[in-house]
């Protein structure tokens, strides 16, 4: 049995550390910064343990529910404080705690001598701890107040290097943008709450998690049927908005590249556990309530799909290593988002579990290649094979599953979303469901190829100078590279704090995927087949009968060949006389002409944004109109008031003659009206 507060110490053991952190370790102890570090793996420590603990509870089909507590009544709304623990609450928090503990013990090697090093660890003790509410909340606003805080400590840590420009920049870019995104959330609790009143009609909490999912569901299967129609619609969508904002889906999806200004365990955590998997979080956490509108779903299928396709296309041509595995979070996301919106909440979930792993990997990968080469840009490294044995393995394994080779995780992840899309596709032909697969597999196609570019820029052919050329080529062209790029150049392995992450994760990313759909694993480990995918359905209210589909051969024959083809073409591409040159050459992928300058430019979605909306509309728009406001309304007010007096004025000394002759008749003629007013009426002037 597991107590109530052993699922909040999950929550409050990062907490406190952040509160340690933060009033005691920095400003009394901060030369002795590793400290801090050491406090925030311990409790994540502990907090994984216990989150292993609740996993292997509920995986034996133990139901844990706790009351929920109330904090504050608003006429029938009650906005109570307590734990939802199920099979998707589990999982989740494995996946946080233990990705963010890896990433907390790699920085000890990559923060290093940074002199910030104790507001690092207090703003990742708080984002982690920010994740974690956000996964055990019972209440919708509960919920949300741990949503924004997510939002905040993204911010704190994207801007970390606040000196930066650019990455000052970017954090406020990350939280305006998905604050666009939270208008729409935030504007679907006030519905929720405007609601209260109906739902206490049977008995229910309109801002309860639990008892929102029964007021969607059809009176036919016990539900309440309270959610329908038009109000249904819109709520989805505003729930959906708030996701799409945080999970980076298109239009929302500018924010994220920019968002690798933070140091890259940063990043990786954003990516991988915590920040961008809370939009697909939610959609599968109100997924009862989005089930009950086919056209919301089909609106998240389409937005999905069409991010997947447009961000793997965006990652061909970034030369930031950090950039491409950004577009390829984002084209990941999208995989997830697509699959929720076709009605494949199992395979979705289990791609955001197994793509934890493998993106982690990945950014501590790149984290790890520019601690040895001073750069991010993949045109000046090169030959990082022979000197970086271990992390060219672990990219090597990392890319494979992100592409989706047999037998690493991410293939059985997204052979279950690509067997959905088809299954969905076959049923209508020629269908939307049809283009979202036509998507997905494009988008498989183009990630092997710049999977393949990444591998071969960062680690065949020669050396290309690493920070130290590429300073020297920017002082030669007069260009500012600002402080990311260093000159200290180290051509060899990172320090074993760095690599023993890699190693774990490596390990996690070749063998997670074997607990769900390989059917030979039921008789070696004793695990039953798709026992992840049903594991996440049990969330799920037993009237959507839901259940995993079968490992279609067909459809893994198809992506594992189309992979195949785009590792094997972005291999030809990169491989050659040309990248055997110690100095950085002409990019195949430039040669795309005005495909590579649409690319280079994002689709112009930034300049569309900043430049169009932004500047142009926005602030136009804003000295239009307070223009206007002051010259139509603040001058006429004040201009109008002068001319009314110096018309009066002027009135006034029309009587202003100076002759006592006119003065004396206007008396008596005003004498004999008044006199005359008050005779008509029948009243008595001396009275």
């Amino acid at each position: 049995m597991i107590s109530e507060w052993l699922v909040w110490s999950v929550f409050l053991l990062p907490l406190v550390a952040f509160l340690v952190i933060s009033l005691i370790v920095r400003p009394l102890f901060n030369k002795f910064a590793v400290v801090s570090g050491l406090i925030l793996i311990t409790c994540l420590a502990i907090s994984f343990l216990i989150s292993v603990y609740i996993l292997s509870i509920l995986s034996r089909g133990d139901n844990v529910v706790f009351e929920a507590h109330d904090w504050l009544t608003l006429g029938s709304a009650t906005i109570s404080v307590g734990l939802l623990v199920d099979s998707v609450t589990a999982v989740m928090l494995v996946v946080v705690t233990g990705v963010s503990l890896l990433v907390q013990i790699y920085s000890l090697g990559y923060m290093k001598g940074d002199p910030s090093f104790c507001r690092y660890y207090a703003y990742m003790a708080l984002f982690t701890a920010s994740m974690i509410g956000v996964v055990i909340a019972v209440n919708i606003v509960q919920l949300y107040a741990f949503w924004e805080l997510v939002g905040v400590s993204s911010y704190l840590l994207i801007g970390f290097w606040h000196e930066r420009s650019s990455a000052a920049a970017a954090a406020k870019k990350a939280f305006i943008i998905t604050r666009i995104g939270d208008v729409g959330f935030l504007l679907a609790i006030i519905y929720l709450f405007v609601q209260s009143d109906t739902f206490a009609a049977v008995g229910l909490n309109s801002l309860h998690i639990p008892d929102i999912w029964i007021a969607a569901q059809p009176l036919a299967v016990g539900g309440a049927g309270l959610l329908g129609g038009a109000g249904l619609l819109w709520l989805t969508l505003g729930i959906f908005a708030g996701a799409a904002g945080k999970s980076g889906q298109f239009p929302l999806h500018t924010w994220l590249p920019d968002a690798m200004e933070g140091p890259t365990p940063v990043s990786a955590l954003i990516h991988a556990a915590t920040m961008v998997a809370a939009g697909v979080f939610l959609v599968a956490r109100m997924y009862p309530v989005f089930e009950q509108s086919a056209d919301t779903m089909l609106i998240i299928a389409i937005v999905g799909a069409a991010t997947a396709f447009i961000a793997a296309t965006l990652g061909l041509v970034m030369n930031d290593i950090k950039r491409v595995m950004a577009y390829s979070t984002v084209s990941q996301l999208g995989y997830m988002m697509a699959a929720l919106g076709l009605g494949a909440f199992g395979p979705a979930m289990f791609h955001l579990f197994t793509h934890a792993f493998f993106k982690a990997l990945l950014f501590l990968c790149s984290g790890s290649v520019n601690h040895a080469v001073g750069t991010f840009n993949m045109q000046y490294m090169g030959g990082l094979r022979k000197s970086m044995p271990l992390t060219y393995v672990a990219t090597i394994i990392g890319s494979l599953s992100l592409v989706g080779i047999i037998p690493f995780a991410g293939f059985w992840s997204k052979d279950e979303i690509l067997t959905s899309a088809y299954k969905a596709s076959s049923l209508a032909v020629g269908s939307v469901e049809t283009i979202v697969w036509i998507l997905l597999l494009a988008g498989v196609f183009l990630t092997a190829l710049y999977s393949a570019r990444m591998i071969h820029l960062t680690f065949h052919g020669q050396f290309r100078g690493g920070g130290v050329r590429e300073t020297s080529d920017a002082e030669s062209n007069d260009v500012d590279l600002g402080p990311s790029v260093s000159t200290h150049v180290h051509l060899a392995e990172s320090p074993i704090v760095m690599v023993v992450p890699l190693l774990i994760l490596s390990f996690l990313t070749v063998t997670v995927g074997y607990i769900s759909n390989p059917q030979w694993v039921k008789s070696i480990f004793g695990i039953p087949k798709h026992w992840i995918t049903e594991f996440f359905i049990e969330s799920l209210p037993s009237y959507l009968n839901m259940h995993s589909l079968a490992f279609d051969p067909f459809v893994a024959a198809i992506s594992s060949g189309i992979a195949i083809v785009g590792l094997g073409i972005g291999s030809w591409m990169y491989i050659g006389s040309r990248y055997s040159s110690p100095t950085p050459v002409e990019d195949p992928i430039s040669r795309l002409g005005p495909l590579y300058v649409l690319l280079s430019k994002k689709y112009f979605i930034d300049h569309l944004y900043e430049d169009i909306i932004v500047r142009k509309l926005f602030y136009r728009g804003i000295v239009w109109t307070s223009d206007a406001f002051d010259k139509y309304i603040i001058d006429a007010i004040f201009n109008g008031l002068a001319s009314v007096s110096r018309r009066l004025g002027s009135a006034l000394t029309l009587l202003q003659t100076g002759q006592v002759q006119l003065y004396s008749i206007v008396s008596v003629v005003g004498t004999v009206i008044l006199l005359a007013v008050y005779l008509a009426f029948g009243l008595d002037p001396w009275n």
